[in-house]
């Protein structure tokens, strides 16, 4: 009987559990669903979006080397998803329908109503480990509860680690050929323009390109990351996440490759390879956070007590932050780096979700959404993950009273200025002192197109201590 893989989040064919587990079950073919009701409903940004579709493309010639057909299929919304994918079913007599596994609310509803459906009509549909190295559910608390703080996550990963390293799954072999057409592939979608060239460059397509930088960093740069994973101006990172989002390379494949450059360590050896490989268990600490607390995929706090913060409504400086146009340096260049590449740093993340929720006292969730919108590697789990962080309004996040000075971060991280020269040329002319702060010249620096600072760092900070101090407290609930 033919089998079929509904292609999400795994745009590659390498290591791809639900297309090998497919193709040895019998012949297959693969699908890819058009969501573009969905997609806005999730703030997908247009650069992902193009960004999927260029991977789409590429998947298809790999696909079609292994004898399988790609159709492509128009499902509006989710809720379409399984009267589309019964049709398709019907028409291609399909006995069993692979997915990989998906984890935020609606995804999991829509994986509901799909194998609902399909079981009517006597179609089968599998669900498949991909996305993770454990399942959600198998790393618990001893009390049988999912873990609140990361470095307890990260103790009993280890020891699951210890036991066994998830093996990488065989890459299947061609099948014979289908008298099936694989369907022509959209260049683009309706609602989601096509970024500038310069983006897509930054970005190129295919799972070559993801293994070949994944290869560059693990050879050249992972022995150096804990050193330089925090400086904006250096090449210290990976800069896999949009790949790791698309699926179009795996977290097993990062962690394997982690592992051949620490002589089979995780925990031990190398501190670069160490450290890079915590940011892959934070990845999944973030993505079993959904599954065990799945208020933090409807707009919620998960410490409820701080849902009584009380955010300002102040919708000239949220302007000011979007255009890096605050007069805080790093915060600017930060934002404008973002608007031009579809990504930003790591540390600075952290430094502009502070400010945001913080010092701008504005709610963690409009930040959130602004980041989706425009990220090319915009992750549910990880993006809600990391705002939370910062606004101490999620697990394991930092403490109220830990407000990162945006200043100071800028004169450690970005000591000599490279970064803001780069994203803020109207500075360009400052020394490596004056340009973290050019306010502190009283106005006199020659730089009438940059602004002053929106705010008082250190009054805004202030404003901030006493909101969160008048918390009341709360239980935790897992609602």
């Amino acid at each position: 009987m033919r089998q079929l893989i509904w292609l999400r989040s795994d745009l590659r064919l390498h290591d791809n559990t639900a297309l090998s587990a497919a193709m040895a079950a019998g012949p297959t073919l693969a699908v890819y669903l058009i969501s573009p009701e969905q997609w806005r409903e999730h703030d997908d940004a247009a650069c992902k979006v193009d960004f999927w579709l260029r991977n789409l493309a590429a998947l298809h010639t790999q696909l079609a080397a292994l004898n399988v057909p790609l159709l492509v299929r128009q499902a509006p919304h989710w809720r379409d998803a399984p009267q589309v994918l019964g049709a398709l079913c019907r028409e291609q007599a399909i006995d069993c329908v692979w997915v990989n596994e998906e984890y935020g609310i609606n995804e999991q509803a829509r994986d509901r109503a799909v194998q609902q459906h399909l079981r009517q009509q006597g179609v089968n549909l599998r669900s498949c480990l991909d996305q993770l190295f454990f399942a959600p559910g198998s790393v618990l608390t001893q009390a049988g509860n999912y873990f609140q703080v990361y470095s307890q996550f990260r103790k009993a990963c280890y020891r699951n680690l210890h036991t066994a390293i998830p093996p990488l799954v065989p890459t299947p072999q061609p099948q014979a050929a289908l008298p099936v057409a694989s369907d022509p592939l959209p260049l683009a979608v309706d609602g989601f323009a096509t970024p500038a060239p310069a983006l897509r460059e930054l970005w190129p397509a295919g799972e070559d390109a993801a293994l070949r930088r994944l290869a560059d960093f693990a050879e050249e740069r992972m022995a150096w990351y804990q050193e330089r994973r925090d400086f904006p101006a250096i090449d210290g990172t990976s800069q896999l996440s949009p790949y790791l989002a698309a699926g179009v390379i795996s977290p097993r494949q990062c962690l394997h490759a982690a592992l051949r450059i620490n002589q089979g360590e995780f925990d031990s050896g190398n501190p670069g390879a160490v450290c890079w490989v915590n940011e892959l268990l934070w990845r999944e600490f973030y993505k079993h956070i959904l599954v065990g607390y799945p208020r933090v995929s409807r707009h919620r706090a998960f410490r409820l007590e701080t849902e009584a913060v009380p955010w300002r409504d102040a919708p000239k400086d949220l302007e000011a932050w979007q255009q890096g146009r605050t007069g805080i340096p790093i915060v600017d260049a930060a934002m404008r780096q973002l608007l031009a590449t579809g990504w930003m740093h790591n540390r600075l993340r952290m430094v502009v979700a502070m400010f945001f929720t913080k010092n701008l006292l504005l709610d963690w969730r409009l930040g959130e959404r602004f980041f989706m919108q425009h990220l090319i590697d915009g992750d549910l789990a990880a993006n809600n993950g990391g705002w939370q962080w910062s606004a101490s309004t999620g697990t394991d996040a930092a403490p109220y009273f830990r407000i990162f000075n945006p200043i100071s971060q800028s004169q450690k991280f970005d000591p000599d200025g490279h970064f803001i020269r780069t994203w803020v040329p109207e500075l360009a002319g400052l020394n490596k002192r004056d340009i973290h702060d050019p306010s502190a010249m009283g106005g006199l620096f020659g730089m009438a197109e940059y602004p002053r600072p929106i705010v008082d760092l250190a009054r805004s900070r202030e404003r901030a201590l006493q909101a969160f101090k008048n918390l009341p407290s709360a239980e935790m609930s897992d609602v």
